[in-house]
């Protein structure tokens, strides 16, 4: 092919590249939740989807304890992202992400955390909660829970968040997950059954 072709047919590409970038919608979301030394190498989200619908169904369990609060809080926000996202999902309902996507406007309206904030950004902010209260330092929880993150953020928060209400709404996502994932598992265990 002659060299003076090759310039030619980048012209041609090269918008269809970028049209294909366009369309593509950008990065998908990701979020990570903190390893926990405790639970050796549990795989983070099943323990989250348990934990989750052990707690939210239960909220006389959060009362007072406060790194729990923030532990399931952080837990419902992983959830949100991975359950929609993470390709090891696809086989659940969509019943249970859509679930969780319409129950984060009720734990972010009641600890007063902004639509618009970034997932990762609260669960980084509550694990510093959890982390400062294992240390029992009030302050550095209190901190933690900065403006723009949450609003008014601070110890009105904190007081919120060792304080939760019942979030029926994210206590119903979290159980329909636990299901979810057990009928997975159980149906991935039929089928090596029938092999």
């Amino acid at each position: 092919m002659p060299r003076d072709m090759m310039p030619r047919r980048w012209t041609l590409v090269l918008p269809l590249l970028a049209l294909a970038g366009a369309c593509s919608g950008g990065p998908v979301p990701y979020t990570t939740l903190p390893v926990d030394p405790a639970l050796g190498f549990a795989d983070p989200t099943r323990q989250a989807i348990i934990h989750a619908a052990y707690v939210f169904p239960r909220p006389a369990s959060l009362q007072g304890r406060t790194a729990e609060a923030a532990q399931g809080i952080s837990e419902a926000e992983h959830l949100t992202v991975e359950l929609r996202h993470g390709a090891r999902w696809i086989e659940m309902s969509p019943l249970a992400s859509m679930a969780f996507e319409q129950a984060r406007p009720e734990w972010r309206g009641a600890l007063g955390i902004p639509a618009e904030a970034a997932p990762q950004a609260v669960i980084d902010a509550l694990t510093r909660v959890r982390n400062a209260v294992a240390a029992n330092d009030q302050a550095a929880a209190a901190s933690a829970l900065a403006p723009p993150v949450f609003v008014p953020g601070g110890t009105e928060t904190l007081d919120r968040l060792t304080n939760l209400p019942p979030l029926p709404r994210t206590a119903w996502a979290a159980s329909l997950t636990l299901q979810e994932m057990w009928r997975m598992q159980r149906q991935n265990s039929r089928s090596l059954l029938v092999r």
